[in-house]
């Protein structure tokens, strides 16, 4: 270390050049934690462009944590519903199906789901009768792991409940199991 005469401490370009050594082992640490992109990248490339890199790897894993933890939760409310309400394993949870067609002025829907479709089912009796239409018969069955509603209804002639009740369930099912549309 060089000392000014009468000085207690280093001089700036010592001081500097320490800062600078100590800066690059940094620099050079953190490039060792970001793994190698799809096009190899240059280790010697300028420091801001590490430090974007660097900062971008980290923002990006940082959404993954986010959406994964979103996930868990989602899954986790899922599992508790499903344990809760019907004792049902995870392994019998699947996305359900809807079937819509519309005859005249009767709409079937045709609903498949899980073991664990009940709110599915009341969600969908719902909205035919928001949408207008009077029930005239619902049923269900089991077949194997997998519940299969069906539901006739009467609506207007020339009425487009079909298409109002079908976006409104897709979009029920996608917010139930978190899809986005």
């Amino acid at each position: 270390m060089e000392c000014k005469p009468g000085s207690s401490g280093p001089d700036r370009k010592t001081t500097e050049r320490n800062r600078r050594n100590q800066m690059k082992a940094l620099l050079s640490k953190l490039h060792s934690l970001v793994p190698p992109q799809s096009p190899p990248r240059k280790s010697t490339s300028p420091m801001p462009d590490q430090l974007g890199e660097a900062a971008n790897y980290i923002k990006n894993l940082q959404v993954q944590v986010e959406k994964m933890r979103e996930q868990k939760e989602r899954l986790s409310e899922i599992e508790k519903i499903n344990t809760t309400t019907n004792n049902v394993p995870m392994t019998r949870f699947k996305r359900p199906e809807i079937i819509i067609r519309n005859t005249g002025s009767i709409l079937e829907v045709v609903l498949v789901t899980g073991l664990d479709g009940q709110f599915l089912f009341n969600e969908t009796v719902r909205v035919i009768h928001e949408e207008g239409a009077t029930i005239a018969n619902a049923n269900f069955s089991k077949v194997g792991d997998a519940m299969l509603h069906t539901i006739h209804a009467k609506v207007e002639d020339g009425d487009s409940s079909d298409e109002r009740v079908s976006e409104r369930l897709q979009k029920i099912v996608n917010d139930a199991y978190g899809v986005s549309a």
